[in-house]
């Protein structure tokens, strides 16, 4: 499948977005994580154009096409502003009720902007769960394997780190997909199609501060304070949900049902599937399945 790729002013943001499918069709926002890109989701939105759907996947803020519009508007990388970033997209293109699936930021972006405006969303197929960030919580330690899987982001708390992901961004991203996929090994063609996308000249400030602002080290932008102020509630994501979660993610650990039930409460499903951190890369069909599922109970109710 070939992408269509167009580029669309919303709020701060020039954001470019690759495009399958009829453009009537019911829409679906393919929202992807980090260091990754929309062709993470190429079979999956093959999957569901020819199903009828119309696809639009993103670049999120600090990736590939995506460019801000003022120099002057700050590069936050926080969990509000890449959430308001999807509500302004479903509001500038008009989209009616869209789906969101996302992973890894994508996840989070689709989490936070269904809990701020749930009459916005359809649905969402959160891969990998509830994804809104504790920050009050963020220096309570973890269990010593899980904080050695974290290293990443406390390099990215100095200007050691920082520098790093200056100099080496491609090196890094390419050992983070490794880590996260360890059942099987990473393609070097996909990667090399994905790499460019570190190229945006934004993306080493919005990646360092959103990974300094998740731990509470740095504050957010002025614009998003009250949204942050109702994300450290914790709120539940009240829109139909389905949830993925990998078995082979080091990344994650699977959570039982009941637990994602509690963040999403009118949870309709939940499904442990065989994949890395990359989960529509590793298992598109059982994503475009659960986005098709999701669907047919809304065309349903």
């Amino acid at each position: 499948m070939t992408f269509t790729r167009v580029s669309v002013r919303s709020g701060p943001l020039d954001v470019g977005i690759e495009t399958a499918g009829p453009a009537d069709g019911p829409p679906v926002l393919l929202l992807h994580g980090f260091p990754y890109d929309p062709y993470s989701f190429e079979a999956v939105a093959d999957e569901l154009a020819r199903g009828g759907a119309r696809v639009l996947a993103p670049y999120l803020r600090g990736f590939g096409a995506t460019r801000f519009v003022s120099r002057s508007t700050a590069r936050s990388g926080q969990q509000a502003a890449i959430g308001r970033d999807v509500l302004g997209l479903v509001d500038t293109l008009g989209l009616q009720a869209p789906i969101l699936v996302g992973y890894d930021w994508g996840g989070r972006a689709a989490c936070v902007a269904a809990a701020l405006r749930p009459d916005l969303a359809g649905g969402v197929v959160a891969l990998g769960g509830y994804s809104i960030q504790d920050i009050a919580a963020s220096t309570e330690p973890a269990p010593p394997l899980d904080e050695s899987r974290d290293w990443y982001q406390y390099y990215f708390h100095s200007a050691r780190g920082r520098e790093g992901l200056t100099r080496h961004r491609r090196e890094l991203a390419a050992q983070l997909w490794r880590e996260w996929s360890p059942t099987r090994p990473v393609d070097d063609a996909e990667f090399e199609r994905t790499a460019p996308s570190f190229d945006n000249p934004d993306f080493v400030e919005v990646a360092v501060h959103s990974y300094r602002h998740r731990f509470g080290l740095v504050p957010g932008a002025a614009e998003y304070e009250d949204d942050e102020r109702f994300l450290a509630a914790l709120p539940t994501v009240d829109v139909p949900a389905i949830v993925l979660d990998p078995t082979e993610d080091p990344a994650l650990h699977p959570r039982p049902r009941e637990e994602h039930a509690d963040r999403f409460p009118r949870l309709l499903d939940y499904r442990r599937i065989p994949s890395g951190h990359n989960q529509p890369f590793d298992a598109p069909a059982e994503v475009a399945r659960a986005v098709r599922d999701l669907h047919a109970f809304l065309e349903s109710a």
